[in-house]
């Protein structure tokens, strides 16, 4: 179980601070701040908006608890009668999980441990629906997984982050802890790459996809949970960082 906290209520301020929504994104990109009405829920990658979603509600409801729960059978999902390269992968590469959040609004007297949920964004690659997603049909579920995964993310993953991490005054280099969707071997490898990560950066989301393999939405809150075993120093900028179906990519910056 893990507890998010707004900002300390002694501060003076609102918790889970509710900028409007403003595009701020790089030519070519759709969606945008997630702190408004959303315009992209049906395509956005789900492993990073779940907590994009419990801090939206909470800073509407800084007097509640809110709990995320996450759940995948990606077992499920397995073809055994489909011998693609894209099924063969994914059958090698998914695991199953189940994990939840507990998160407090800032009207709570005990604001509880864990990061804050400082802002999210959401971010749509235009025309890059065929890249990752599921085709659903009488026989299932069946994954669609295009081979340019990874050069998409090296591509579109670091104007998304600087663009994102500029209205906070942020940069890349400046951000302690990343908390990271792995994907695969590939991805990850490109999400180190795209943003000059060292491998210790990305150390927790390798033993969790070496372990566990990827648990799609869940994956990000075993990384989270793990981070949270050995938190960074209070004060610390960090990013959870998610792709998924669309081609899309979901954001939220934490304040440890």
């Amino acid at each position: 179980m893990l507890i998010a906290r707004g900002p300390d209520p002694r501060a003076g301020r609102a918790a889970w601070p509710c900028p409007p929504w403003k595009p701020g994104r790089p030519s070519g990109w759709g969606c945008g701040r997630t702190s408004g009405a959303s315009r992209c829920s049906a395509t956005a990658a789900p492993r990073g908006r779940g907590l994009a979603l419990l801090r939206d509600h909470l800073c509407a409801h800084p007097d509640r608890i809110a709990v995320l729960l996450a759940v995948e059978l990606c077992s499920l999902a397995y073809q055994q009668k489909d011998g693609s390269t894209a099924e063969i992968v994914a059958g090698s590469l998914f695991g199953d999980g189940a994990a939840a959040v507990v998160a407090v609004g800032a009207h709570r007297e005990d604001p509880g441990r864990g990061p804050q949920l400082v802002d999210s964004a959401s971010w749509l690659v235009p025309d890059s629906e065929d890249a990752l997603g599921w085709e659903i049909g009488s026989y299932g579920f069946r994954i669609r997984l295009a081979a340019e995964v990874p050069a998409l993310t090296e591509e579109h993953l670091p104007p998304a982050v600087r663009s994102f991490l500029a209205g906070h005054s942020l940069t890349p280099d400046r951000i302690g802890n990343w908390i990271i969707h792995g994907g695969g071997p590939k991805v990850l490898g490109a999400v180190e790459r795209a943003l000059d990560l060292t491998p210790g950066a990305t150390a927790l989301t390798r033993r969790s996809l070496s372990g566990r393999g990827n648990l799609s939405s869940v994956s990000v809150l075993d990384v989270l949970d793990a981070t949270m075993g050995d938190p960074p120093p209070a004060g610390t900028s960090g990013v959870v960082a998610a792709m998924g179906p669309g081609f899309a990519v979901e954001l939220v910056l934490l304040r440890w």
